[in-house]
């Protein structure tokens, strides 16, 4: 794991947000924020390897650019990159950079939380093993997230405006295609590199 950016704090408890930021929307920033109410850290994860999806759009630079401006001088922030993406191997680097006693929980919305669990893992139970290593917090995206009861005890709610829920990068590379309005969805601090890596 390789940071850029390292708050300056020792955590009990770190936020975990890996996302391919292609771009960082205020989505991504109000979910960050909201989970320092339960964390004492939040790391934001760009993955090297994208293990779900075909690496397109902005370069890994141009990425990591727009999230280091996005978060701007937030102390409880920090960024770094991941050679893995999938989440049991950035929750075991984790584990190396911030070491055993640490509890991690992965940050995100009902629609990928939908995903995680229900994602063949090529074996019965094994997502359930994966939950004893970190925990979820899950904030509502068109409607709560309801886990099944095995897992309540390692999967919680994360309370966020509404307004995010329709908030997504697919939609900002859309409507920057489209000439739609698209400022009001990134955070105002990026909108210019917004403009230049997306808009030619």
């Amino acid at each position: 794991m390789d940071f850029f950016r390292r708050a300056a704090v020792t955590p009990r408890k770190l936020g975990v947000l890996a996302g391919t930021f292609n771009p960082p929307t205020r989505a991504h920033l109000t979910l960050a924020r909201a989970a320092l109410a339960a964390v004492d850290e939040v790391l934001f994860v760009l993955p090297r390897v994208l293990p779900h999806k075909e690496w397109e759009g902005a370069s890994f630079e141009d990425r990591l650019r727009m999230l280091q401006t996005a978060i701007g001088e937030e102390p409880r922030f920090s960024i770094a990159a991941s050679e893995r993406g999938l989440f049991i191997e950035i929750v075991r680097e984790c584990r190396e950079e911030y070491g055993p006693g640490v509890e991690l929980y992965f940050l995100c919305g009902r629609d990928a939380a939908d995903r995680i669990v229900n994602w063949d893992y090529g074996r019965p139970g094994a997502f359930l093993e994966q939950l004893r290593e970190y925990q979820l917090l899950v904030a509502p995206r068109q409607g709560a997230y309801e886990p099944p009861p095995e897992m309540r005890e390692r999967i919680h709610s994360l309370a966020v405006p509404a307004e995010c829920d329709e908030i997504s990068a697919t939609e900002v590379r859309r409507r920057v295609r489209s000439g739609e309005a698209w400022e009001h969805l990134v955070p105002e601090e990026i909108a210019g590199l917004v403009r230049e890596i997306y808009g030619s």
